[in-house]
């Protein structure tokens, strides 16, 4: 098995194998999370066919809620990017307007400048030069351009130059209005004439002319309130002008309410004058907020005695280098403001203010600050958008810590800091590194040679991230009711991402939601600055996005993107696993930021990983060198220049080098990155080719893992032209123009040919749907082949139907075919070659028709229906082509079916409704026409031929199954019942001839669907079929050769974007209706019929899912456990009581078992009543069910205890097919029904008890188990035996093979031929390690077989001692190495496999016969009854007999219910009339009647 023997773990559950439930138990970083590290590690219970691809089918869920995912990029409407600013200073300095009365002393500080300690003019200009610098400081590539006391006509130019310079960014407007009047209440803010005589009032409207859209606005000034209501109401109206007038702005203008503006106080307020602060204190909070916030610190702190306010005025450090003091608090600083408008602000206002321009986010984050100062002194700082409140957020006290924390080491620092001045510094004028006092120190003076004080940082990052690591920790991943205490709606509408699916199904906790964040998060994106703190901050990162898709939309909201895309340049071993990790988390949200990792080349990052040989580098190699592959291959997808790019960088050769791994996930995920690579890509390919990817492939499809298997015939999908992306596909595998053109021909047949001969009769569902999305993309390139295949198959069914022997004298009506295939080779005359190679070639295109016959007949919902897509494409193909013009004999009614057939096609055996044909016709109204009909479709005929049920539409296998009512009658419960639907049963039928219908297109439907589109002079025909064979044949290597010819003249660019040519290539001959090669045909004298079918749409390729799903994996979590494996969850819980429960019931039982030996078996405990005659019967170990399949192939579910039907559901076989075998399996964690049918079909159900509310029932898996079932006269159709320690399944029956399943890979292990002409009747194995089986067949022969041998060695012991039907055979319940057996005969031998080939014990008890044997398997008791005789078969006779003693323990005479002998049983596959079981564990058996009773019985233990 390798590495993949754990593959059937759970979905969610901690196997190291499987795709759909691998938990990375280590992290991506090789940490164990703290519950882990509690947790004991007991052997699991694995349950089989439970997995992910069981749920799905390989469908990726449904993602309504994570699907809508927030704009983190800043694209919400109204994005600004700010492309330079003004800086108006309206001061007029001395002079005091008229509306301001300043108190004495009062603020004086403008910039951090007393404008009176200097002249005026040199004032004015250190003021402008030091608001520029502050300025710069926010943000250094955007020009600022001071406007000092300008005049109406200076401001007016200046404002109009921005725009011009702007063009449609952003201007950002300052507005200092301290030396002119307040603003008016009719909004117009203040300059100066020229003279400086006069205040000139300037109105908002005329700002907005100058200025236009978008702007950022500062207005500090008292009274600002009124510039910005009145900006509000004018942009409101020019908006509103604009749409009516205009229909809306120009290309690249945006609405003036998109502008944003910050007003340092409300419409009645006026600006602070304390002394301690400066008076433009608005200003200073937006542009130098680390020093304002010292001062305010100190005013309202107290300091200890040995600092003093001039101390802290000398802080040293630089506010850029976070290794200093002053450095470090901007940091801290930055951190907590953002925090804050994280957790106080909607998503859509944060990212569009914090993290669309560096400008605004920085004056936004710093408004924060002024709004917590300023309001202590009755000012209201306002902003448009208006924002929250956040002057009392909790994290101000972390700041005012991380403050007094620093300060408290101020004397040292300042004592033993080199250089330190011993006075406070004087203003500073001029420029410099910062503007202001604190941290501005001459470098001057003697050095010191005293040791310099080692700065103690502070711990504020570290014991953020402490509290970020006890939220993921503590329930992080747990879910909550919707609340303050839960995630935030997104833009308080939409739904957040919440994991409403569980196991496939709609959770019953679909109304929970994600926690609420913690609050640490934007800090812990600002500690990835840091180094000593970025590899413990990436771990718990990569922790929080393993929480899900809202997870990562979180952390890309906040802004990582930047900084994860920087940290792909470092060269650190050691951040490999998490950047690996949280980058795959990334693209699985969101594939768009492939176009970043290509055009920064991030891509390299990841490809050199997976170049890399040494796995001693990277923890977990494997798994991470996958992740690498997705990655890579989410690079890929749907865009060429990354194709080009991982091709350049040869990730397509890593990957096929990693298709031999030992791991499976990254052996998938390199073949899914070699099928995105060369998806719609004919470089790729051709460099595929050359090296032989392809075979290579191919030998993959023997794979132990389906998802292996499923991911290479996607990559040969590709290949073949599937899209692997967005787009429709098509055109093969490309150009190909290295190879000659009958050798790509060979080379496309071969490929489809080995995928289908080697996967045909996978077990796996999703594996047989990526086979026909392969199949199909052959279909679509070579359908003249496949119409030939058609018309060969048609004619030999037409003469099976017509019950035509192949010897009729008529030899040209009987060898139509052939003959039409021997004048088509001879056409190659002499060349032994070319008719060899051809015939080959149609034989294989034939082999693959008749494989996709059988396809349509799946059991498997979605299997069928992409399947009659693709058959119905081609008949509709046959019906337009000139097979349709030949004189061929009328096809018959579609219920005409020749005597001998047993009623099932020798070819295929059942059939389901093709959707194509909507209305057959009726056999009283056909009327003798010469031609096919499209009504007369092979599809709809196979269906009537089978007489089987067919599968819902759609749309009805979508609903939930309806409860079926005991009142209804057979006939109408036959007539209303479906087999349940797979989980996620999304296929959906595509016809070739219309658009799915619509009510207004019904009656065009309905008319063109009784309408040919043939010629109407058929029968006039001059040509022969060989004729027809040699035009599609060449019209198929025509559109060859022009997919060539086009691929080599119009390659693609390597700079084209997507890149898909699927569509187009193959010069117009893509789809079925734009054929041109006979308008100029000189090959043959007959018209090309594809060419001409009007009106048929193109519907191949299929599409794949299986990208999407596999994509899943990386959104699900991997570094915890799953709810089912977390103690104190509701699954986990439920999954220990049963296991409790278990334990004791085996505690019991085994104590029950010694007195149940010599104890009377006829204590009565329930009697039910099931519908029609009970064939079938298998009881539950552990809970109270009992499953019974009937004579119509109804199954019921009862719980015994209660007398109360649980379900009752159709198993969907063919009608003349029965259910002949019954078990349960996975009954330690709740039970899936296995039904074996006559049919060769295994299906399974899950969700039969809606007692546990896990969701409607559902069909887990089917599969075709046996292919070669033989026609006896009397069969036993399917027998089955399920080993549940090993996960075997044995198949036998009207076979001359015994099969070997393993479900755990889900393929046939072996096969074993029996060396008999019989049918095997039962089959047996031990629950063992052995790998011995028991075998039973229906001429009395008894073999024992060993799967360890060769296959000619196999049988190790026969017996002979039977000389009838051999019922049943079991193993000893005590002694290991001895079975049972009983015959029809009513003979029962006890045998011992280390004994002779006699019998060591026999029992003659039913000299009649016998109808059903059975054996405990707990204790040492079997169980026979009677047979059913014309002179007794009103009672049956019942007979509980101890294996160790002569005489029997109970004997009882059941009444069968019947007023006549039945002539034959009610089905042929099972020959007796009633049905028994014994309980798996308790002592219990349930014996079924004829009329429908069924009895429990108890043994009397006391």
């Amino acid at each position: 098995m390798g590495s993949d023997v754990l593959t059937e773990r759970a979905w969610g559950s901690a196997s190291t194998s499987d795709p759909s439930s691998t938990r990375t138990t280590n992290g991506a970083h090789g940490l164990r999370t703290a519950s882990d590290a509690t947790l004991p590690d007991p052997t699991p219970i694995i349950p089989y066919w439970s997995a992910k691809r069981h749920l799905t089918c390989g469908n990726a869920g449904p993602r309504s809620s994570s699907a809508r995912l927030f704009p983190w990029r800043g694209s919400a409407p109204g994005k600004l990017k700010t492309a330079n600013a003004a800086l108006v200073l309206c001061l007029n300095i001395d002079v005091d307007p008229p509306d301001i009365i300043k108190t004495n002393p009062c603020a004086a500080l403008e910039c951090w400048v007393n404008p009176h300690s200097l002249p005026s003019h040199k004032a004015l200009e250190a003021i402008g030069s030091n608001l520029q610098h502050q300025f710069e400081g926010l943000s250094l590539k955007i020009p600022y351009k001071p406007i000092l006391d300008p005049s109406y006509e200076d401001l007016r130019r200046f404002c109009i130059t921005l725009r011009k310079q702007a063009k449609d960014e952003t201007v950002c407007f300052y507005y200092n209005g301290h030396g002119v009047p307040k603003p008016t209440p009719s909004g117009e803010l203040w300059c100066f004439n020229r003279n400086y005589t006069q205040y000139i009032p300037v109105s908002l409207m005329e700002v907005q002319t100058w200025l236009g859209s978008p702007g950022v606005y500062i207005w500090d000034c008292s009274a600002a309130g009124h510039l910005l209501s009145n900006f509000i109401t004018f942009a409101e109206r020019r908006d509103q002008d604009a749409f009516t007038t205009r229909g809306g702005y120009a290309d690249g203008m945006q609405p003036y309410m998109n502008s944003l503006q910050l007003a340092a106080c409300a419409t009645h307020e006026q600006l602070p004058t304390c002394p301690e602060l400066p008076a433009d204190v608005f200003t200073s909070c937006l542009t130098s907020p680390i020093d304002i916030a010292l001062r305010y610190f100190i005013m309202t702190h107290h300091l200890p005695n040995n600092i003093t306010p001039d101390m802290v005025m000398q802080l040293p450090g630089d506010l850029k280098d976070r290794r200093t003091p002053l450095g470090e608090l901007n940091w801290i600083f930055t951190a907590i403001t953002d925090t804050i408008a994280w957790t106080t602000f909607p998503r859509d206002v944060f990212t569009r203010l914090y993290r669309s321009d560096l400008l605004i986010a920085s004056l936004f984050r710093n408004f924060l600050l002024a709004e917590r100062i300023m309001k202590n002194y009755h000012c209201t700082p306002q902003t448009h958008p208006p924002l929250p409140a956040t002057n009392t957020h909790q994290l101000w006290a972390a700041w005012d810590l991380a403050l007094d924390t620093c300060l408290r080491q101020l004397p040292e620092l300042l004592a033993k800091t080199p250089g330190a001045p011993s006075s406070p510094p004087s203003p500073v004028i001029g420029t410099g590194a910062r503007s202001g006092h604190i941290g501005q120190r001459g470098s001057s003076g003697a050095p010191s040679t005293e040791k310099p004080y080692q700065y103690i940082p502070s711990r504020f990052f570290t014991d953020q991230l402490t509290a970020f690591e006890v939220w993921i920790s503590r329930g992080g991943s747990a879910l909550t009711k919707r609340g303050p205490l839960s995630l935030p709606l997104q833009n308080g509408g939409d739904r957040c991402d919440t994991p409403d699916v569980v196991n496939g199904t709609t959770s019953p906790d679909a109304d929970l939601v994600p926690r609420k964040p913690p609050d640490q998060l934007p800090i812990v994106l600002q500690v990835l600055l840091s180094q000593p703190h970025r590899l413990r901050a990436l771990i718990l990162l990569s922790q929080f996005v393993d929480l899900g898709p809202w997870a990562v939309n979180l952390v890309l909201t906040i802004g990582i993107f930047p900084y994860i895309s920087k940290l792909l340049q470092a060269a650190g071993q050691d951040l490999r696993p998490v950047l690996i990790f949280i980058w795959a988390r990334i693209l699985a949200v969101d594939p768009s930021v492939q176009v970043d990792l290509y055009n920064t080349g991030g891509f390299k990052y990841f490809a050199n990983v997976l170049a890399t040989q040494e796995d001693n580098e990277l923890p977990n190699s494997s798994e991470h060198k996958a992740m690498c592959a997705f990655i890579l291959s989410a690079v890929a997808r749907d865009f060429y220049n990354g194709q080009m790019a991982c091709w350049r960088e040869r990730v397509f050769d890593a990957c096929s080098e990693r298709l031999e791994e030992g791991d499976f996930l990254l052996r998938q995920w390199s073949a899914l990155c070699i099928a995105q690579i060369w998806d719609s890509n004919d470089e790729v390919k051709v460099y595929g080719v050359d090296r032989g990817i392809q075979d290579k492939l191919i030998l993959m499809l023997s794979d132990d893992s389906p998802e292996v298997r499923s991911a290479v015939l996607y990559a040969l999908s590709t290949f073949m032209g599937a899209a692997g992306g967005k787009g429709q596909g098509g055109a093969g595998t490309g150009t190909q123009y290295q190879l000659e053109e009958r050798i790509h021909f060979r080379m496309e047949v071969a490929v489809a040919t080995g995928a289908t001969l080697a996967v045909r009769d996978d077990a796996s569902p999703m594996v047989r749907k990526e086979l026909l999305v392969l199949i199909s993309c052959l279909v679509r390139e070579w359908r003249g082949h496949f119409v030939v295949c058609a018309w060969m198959y048609w004619e030999e069914d037409r003469r099976w139907r017509a019950g035509e022997p192949h010897t009729h004298h008529h030899h040209t009506e009987e060898e139509v075919t052939a003959q039409a295939l021997a004048e088509w080779l001879d056409g190659f005359g002499d060349d032994e070659g070319s008719r060899e190679e051809n015939r080959v070639l149609l034989s294989s295109f034939f082999t693959i028709f008749v494989v996709l016959m059988e396809l349509t007949i799946d059991p498997y919902h979605e299997v069928a229906t992409l399947a009659r897509t693709v058959m119905d494409y081609i008949f509709a193909l046959l019906l337009a082509s000139p097979f349709a013009k030949l004189n061929l004999v009328p096809p018959l009614p579609v219920d005409h079916k020749p005597a001998g057939t047993n009623g099932v096609h020798s070819r295929v055996s059942s059939a389901q409704g093709s959707p194509l044909m909507q209305h057959p016709p009726s056999p009283s109204l056909s009327r003798p026409s010469n031609t096919l009909r499209r009504t007369s479709s092979f599809a709809n005929t196979l269906r009537h031929l089978a007489g089987g049920i067919p599968f819902p539409s759609s749309d009805e296998a979508r609903a939930p199954p309806s409860p079926v009512l005991s009142s209804l009658s057979r006939s109408d419960v036959l007539t209303a019942s479906r087999p349940p639907s797979p989980n996620f049963n999304i296929a959906q039928y595509a016809s070739p001839y219309s658009r799915p219908p619509t009510p207004s297109r019904e009656k065009e439907r309905e008319r063109d669907l009784a309408s040919p589109p043939v010629s109407p002079t058929a029968g006039t025909a001059t040509f022969s079929p060989s004729h027809v064979i040699e035009a599609l044949v060449e019209e198929d290597m025509v559109r060859l050769r022009a997919r060539r010819r086009e691929g080599a003249h119009g390659r693609r660019s390597a700079g084209s974007g997507l890149g898909h040519a699927g569509g187009s290539a193959g010069g117009g001959l893509n789809s079925p209706c734009e054929s041109t090669f006979s308008m100029d045909s000189n090959v043959s004298n007959v018209p090309l019929g594809c060419g001409t079918g009007n009106g048929l749409r193109d519907v191949l390729p299929l599409k794949s899912s299986f990208f999407a799903w596999c994509c899943e994996y990386f959104t699900e979590p991997q570094m915890r456990q799953t709810e089912a494996d977390e103690p104190g969850s509701v699954q986990y819980n439920y999954q220990v009581w049963r296991q409790q429960r278990n334990e004791q019931v085996i505690t019991e039982t085994q104590k029950q078992a010694i007195v149940a030996e010599s104890s009377r078996w006829d204590r009565p405990v329930a009697n039910l009543h099931v519908n029609s005659h009970p064939l079938c019967m298998a009881m539950h170990a552990y809970d109270p069910h009992l499953v019974i399949a009937n004579d119509n192939d109804m199954i019921s579910v009862w719980d015994w205890t209660q007398r109360k039907r649980l379900n009752y559901f159709c198993n969907g076989n063919p009608k003349g097919t029965s259910i002949t075998s019954l078990h349960i399996i996975n009954q330690d964690v709740g039970g899936i029904i296995m039904t074996g049918a006559a049919d060769g079909i295994v299906r399974l159900y899950r969700n039969y008890d809606p007692t546990v509310n896990q969701g409607p029932l559902q069909m887990v898996s089917s599969f075709r188990a046996l292919h070669e079932l033989i026609r006896v006269r009397r069969g036993s159709g399917l027998v089955l035996d399920w080993k549940q320690s090993g996960g075997t399944l044995l198949i036998g029956g009207d076979s001359r093979i015994i099969r070997v399943w393993d479900a755990h890979t889900e393929t046939q292990v072996l096969d074993l031929e029996t060396n008999c002409e019989s049918p095997v009747t039962s089959i047996t194995s031990d629950q063992g390690s052995s790998s011995t089986f028991i075998v039973g067949f229906a001429d009395g022969l008894i073999k024992v077989f060993d799967r360890r041998l060769e296959e000619e060695d196999a049988i190790v012991r026969s017996y002979h001692d039977h000389h009838s039907w051999v019922q049943n055979v079991k193993y000893h319940p005590r002694i290991s190495g001895q079975f049972l057996s009983a015959s029809l005969a009513g003979e029962v031998r006890l045998w011992d496999l280390r004994g002779s080939d006699t019998a060591a014990q026999a029992w003659d008890l039913h000299h009649a016969g016998l109808s059903a044997f059975d054996v405990h398997s707990q204790t040492g008791v079997f169980a026979t009854t009677s047979a059913l005789t014309p002179a007794n078969f009103r009672h049956q006779r019942l007979m509980v007999h101890s294996i160790s003693d002569s005489s029997p323990l109970s004997t009882l005479s059941l009444p069968t219910g019947l007023n006549s002998y039945p002539s034959r049983p009610p089905t042929p596959y099972i020959p007796r009339h009633t049905s028994f079981a014994f309980h798996p564990m308790e002592m219990l058996y349930a014996i079924g009647q004829p009329d429908g009773s069924v009895k429990v019985t108890g043994c009397k233990l006391t």
